[in-house]
């Protein structure tokens, strides 16, 4: 570990030198990542009809169909998600079928007896990680820049997008247990690359399998370098700036540099530390954050309902300048979701791969509390501090993004922090914290996500590993350094790119998720007679 740190330190320091040397780096490094952004993202959000980019059409239909045809399993079975968290059918996983039937490629089918011992974390601490992966700064600083694009009703299509989402995670995550696969030493790997390879050739299409397998793992890594690090980077950045009045040019190089190194000491632990880390702090840091938002709603409880009204009118009847109607609302409200909670694009089901049960269905159903967690909860609380905030007429909704107030542009999560500066003495303090937290708990699940889709394409050899560590942390540097516009383009774009393959596996092998589901419903109705 120390070899390690020592060579990440060696990497990063001419960064460090070239920054306090060149007080323009900043904007050089935007400059140079600001086409490779505008490229990908022309590419992966072409427009079908209306504006409207197909790859959305696609995630919300898909999460609408498989809400239907599981029988709405984000109402019906809330209640036993959180029981499984809660370890309540613990005894279930317990039990032995004495099924040892090989299945492709020397795993064991249908995830019985013997995997419910290769698993490397409990159902908590998978849900933790993957909401590590998911509760960030999509939820302090997206919710904040799909309000000032399109509007109070964003927040609106938002959670529509997050309840359907509930759907699609219970989907993907089943799945990604089902198929997962266990190294010599003991290490789980899982996630779309080993449905979309396994599952597939199971179904005779080996080959689409491994095609849209290897597509899956290149867009997962793109998105651990954008989603997962440096829009959270980026972000962190942007307010720690803001609190220390940092102007210089190469600040942003230069935070990125002590955040990497943060990163770094962190991620070379692999998954368990990984999980050690985040059920401590994931917890943590939403209560609290939670507790900030409750707060500010609770003593403007007046103006709540009056919130509400603002969100569902313009949900339909959008008043924001530039935002395009209904449709450019709804699809502000849906990008933004979907970049929050992930559903539909499959990361998720990596981390929850690695979770100790031998019934893949418990982990989906542990798995649909996320989208709710995220999306329905806290970019909702988000929504109503900056709503009830601007009911002062602090800015005006629409445009580019960026927000005047008192003269001053704000973008992101600096939106966020002024309408906690309203409400909050020194929340300034509290939120900047808050959101380097986020990033941080984010980063280190994207690197996780990150590096199982590298193994995957380069083998799980030492070289391999470190190769993607550097490259990784070497984009908590670019995120930090260049222009909000350009990461978040980037961001969005790699991780919208993983829908496309993660949907080929979805609609091949949902009937699979409809049986796992029925053979843990059964043991569990057979634990209680």
């Amino acid at each position: 570990m120390k070899k390690g740190l020592f060579a990440l330190i060696a990497l990063l320091m001419p960064i460090v030198t070239f920054a306090q040397e060149d007080m323009g780096l900043d904007q050089k490094i935007d400059q140079a990542f600001k086409p490779i952004s505008d490229f990908i993202s022309g590419i992966i959000f072409f427009e079908v009809f209306d504006g409207a980019p197909f790859v959305i059409i696609l995630l919300v239909c898909s999460a609408l169909f498989f809400t239907l045809y599981f029988g709405f399993p984000n109402i019906r079975f809330f209640g036993k998600a959180i029981n499984v968290v809660r370890g309540k059918y613990d005894h279930v996983d317990h039990a032995s079928s004495g099924d040892s039937k090989l299945a492709i490629d020397g795993d064991i089918k249908d995830t019985i007896a013997d995997e419910s011992k290769e698993g490397e974390v409990t159902h908590f601490q998978a849900l933790a990680t993957a909401v590590s992966g998911t509760v960030g700064n999509g939820n302090i600083a997206g919710v904040a820049l799909a309000i000032a694009l399109g509007g109070p009703g964003a927040t609106f299509w938002m959670v529509v997008c997050g309840l359907l989402g509930m759907s699609s995670k219970f989907v993907e995550c089943t799945l990604g247990v089902q198929y997962r696969d266990i190294g010599e030493d003991g290490t789980v790997y899982g996630g779309p690359m080993y449905y979309l390879s396994k599952g597939l050739k199971e179904k005779g299409f080996a080959l689409l399998g491994k095609i849209t397998a290897v597509l899956f793992a290149i867009f997962c890594i793109g998105g651990s370098f954008g989603g997962g690090n440096a829009a959270q980077s980026n972000q962190a950045t942007i307010v720690l700036k803001e609190l220390m009045g940092w102007d210089s040019t190469s600040a942003g190089a230069i935070i990125g540099v002590v955040l990497a190194i943060l990163v770094g000491i962190i991620i070379i632990g692999g998954i368990k530390r990984i999980a050690s880390v985040t059920e401590k702090v994931v917890p943590f840091m939403a209560v609290l954050y939670l507790a900030a938002c409750l707060y500010i709603i609770l003593t403007n409880f007046s103006l709540v309902d009056d919130a509400f009204s603002l969100i569902f009118r313009e949900a339909f009847n959008p008043q924001a300048i530039g935002v395009g109607g209904v449709i450019g609302v709804l699809l502000v409200g849906f990008k933004r979701a979907a970049f929050s909670n992930e559903a539909g694009a499959g990361s998720a089901s990596i981390a929850h791969s690695a979770v100790k049960t031998k019934y893949s269905a418990s982990e989906g159903l542990v798995a649909l509390l996320e989208p709710f967690i995220d999306t329905v909860v806290i970019c909702t609380m988000t929504a109503l501090v900056i709503i009830i905030y601007n009911f002062g007429g602090a800015f005006e909704y629409g445009g580019e993004g960026s927000v005047m107030i008192d003269g001053v542009a704000y973008e992101g999560a600096g939106i966020t922090s002024k309408a906690f500066g309203q409400y909050i003495p020194y929340s300034n303090v509290f939120l900047t914290v808050a959101v380097v937290l986020f990033a941080v708990s984010t980063m280190i699940s994207w690197s996780y996500y990150g590096l199982q889709s590298w193994k995957f394409l380069f083998g799980r050899g030492k070289a391999a590993d470190l190769a993607y560590k550097f490259l990784f942390l070497g984009f908590v540097v670019i995120g930090a350094a260049a222009s909000m516009d350009s990461i978040w383009g980037f961001s969005d774009a790699m991780i919208f790119a993983m829908v496309f393959p993660n949907m080929v596996g979805l609609f091949f092998l949902f009937p699979i998720v409809k049986k796992e589901l029925s053979r843990y419903l059964s043991a569990i109705k057979g634990s209680k007679s």
